[in-house]
């Protein structure tokens, strides 16, 4: 079932040109559509189904540093900055807060990597406090479980997936952006070896530059190009209660629960590091680079071999332009939510926080995540295919970091200077294979 969405209207016609065609309609690709408008490009964006109807509208809705890779740290404290900048231009609520999350642990090694982390992060300008037992139970007097220390970020926050894309989208479309729904992006024409137009189900797009923000998709839509971009599919769950006690103004994290409180005064619900891996043809062909980090985290993972295999290998990866392409096969990907997660996750947080005791189920979702094998995104040019950027395998950060991962991705696209040291987010190092990411969480 899909989560709750607000719906933007579509800009009909679509142009014959635009400096810039960013193809995805999520956090990543709405965000770098706007700071690209404010450039004073024309942008074109086009999304197959509905914009932030995907990942960007099923995530849990965390806006933090707290526990990110070296690599990411920037990237997010800079998000922070941004998504209140662009709220405020939107003039529409995203549900943006800055409310603190915390982690708490019974374990002595997570609780030492925290320590780690922290300080780590207290180089870059982020603050986290690690917590006592004693400190713990002030700030949450509610809780029984008898935790050993806690990890907290008091300028982390918390958006509204629900809202927030949309209103992003809202702010684009000020600067300038035109948006396009229901309008697949079939693939590329190039130009003397440089990208030069979009073949759309709708028509073509002359551009100078292409910006694929696909997310799950992304991988594909380079195979039909012969750009290899491994990335791993993983269906994730998520749900949200019926109202209760604040017991957080934030987000909280166990190894057994992790909620988020909403606005509508329920939680949104899930569980760490559990999910599903969809086996396809694509992730055998990357299966070394990706066994270290499968190893990691194999007992959280259950894999699934089914219908998508199979589908994958009867369509093939070399459509025609002037056909039905996969991407208007499935418009919104949506996977059907694992409930024994949920209900694994509901009992754990109502045995840990007794106040919760009336709380129950309102909806579950499932999502997709598009990981790549150290869980770094890739924001960067393709070697090779001049004009063709990438933004994508945000491995489940993204929405979090999305304004400032798009902002990152047009200062790569106009060669401006970047936002960020971009080096760590390189599509080279990607494929040459660099180190697996050094974050806790």
């Amino acid at each position: 079932m899909s989560p709750p969405l607000n719906r933007i209207a579509s800009d009909e016609r679509l142009p014959a040109h635009a400096d810039v065609v960013v193809v995805g309609g999520g956090v990543i690709g709405v965000s770098a559509a706007y700071h690209l408008a404010k450039k004073g490009y024309s942008i074109a964006l086009l999304e197959k189904g509905h914009v932030g109807a995907e990942q960007s509208s099923r995530n849990w809705g965390w806006c933090r540093q707290q526990g990110r890779a070296r690599e990411e740290i920037p990237l997010a404290r800079e998000a922070l900055r941004l998504w209140e900048d662009m709220q405020n231009d939107a003039g529409v609520d995203a549900g943006f807060r800055r409310t603190g999350i915390l982690f708490l642990t019974k374990s002595k090694d997570e609780l030492a990597g925290w320590e780690r982390w922290a300080a780590i992060a207290r180089e870059q300008q982020v603050h986290s406090t690690v917590l006592t037992p004693a400190e713990i139970a002030e700030r949450m007097p509610g809780n029984v479980d008898a935790w050993l220390g806690g990890l907290y970020t008091p300028s982390d926050g918390r958006a509204e997936p629900s809202m927030a894309v949309p209103a992003l989208a809202t702010a684009a479309r000020k600067h300038g952006v035109t948006i396009h729904q229901g309008c697949a992006a079939r693939g590329l024409e190039t130009q003397g070896g440089r990208v030069s137009a979009v073949v759309t189900e709708k028509g073509t797009v002359r551009a100078q530059s292409v910006l694929l923000a696909g997310g799950a998709w992304s991988s594909l839509f380079c195979r039909r190009h012969g750009v290899d971009l491994p990335i791993g599919l993983v269906n994730l769950t998520a749900c949200r209660t019926t109202p209760g006690p604040e017991i957080t103004s934030g987000a909280l994290g166990t190894d057994s629960y992790c909620i988020r409180r909403r606005l509508d005064g329920g939680f949104t619900l899930a569980l760490r590091n559990r999910g599903t891996v969809e086996l396809s043809p694509d992730l055998f062909r990357f299966a070394r680079t990706f066994w270290p980090t499968y190893k990691r985290r194999r007992g959280g993972l259950k894999v699934s071999f089914g219908r998508p295999f199979f589908n994958q290998i009867v369509r093939g990866t070399n459509w025609s332009f002037d056909r039905q392409s996969p991407f208007e096969v499935e418009r919104v990907r949506d996977p059907a939510p694992d409930m024994s997660l949920v209900n694994s996750a509901l009992a754990a947080l109502i045995k840990s926080n007794p106040e919760l005791k009336d709380i129950e189920i309102a909806e579950a979702w499932g999502g997709t995540i598009d990981s790549t094998p150290d869980t770094i995104p890739v924001i960067s040019p393709v070697d090779g295919m001049p004009g063709f950027f990438l933004a994508t395998g945000f491995s489940g950060h993204g929405f979090g970091i999305g304004p400032a991962a798009g902002k990152l991705a047009a200062d790569i696209v106009t060669g401006a200077r970047p936002l960020v040291d971009p080096s760590a987010y390189s599509y080279k190092s990607l494929i040459d294979g660099r180190p697996l990411a050094t974050g806790v969480f």
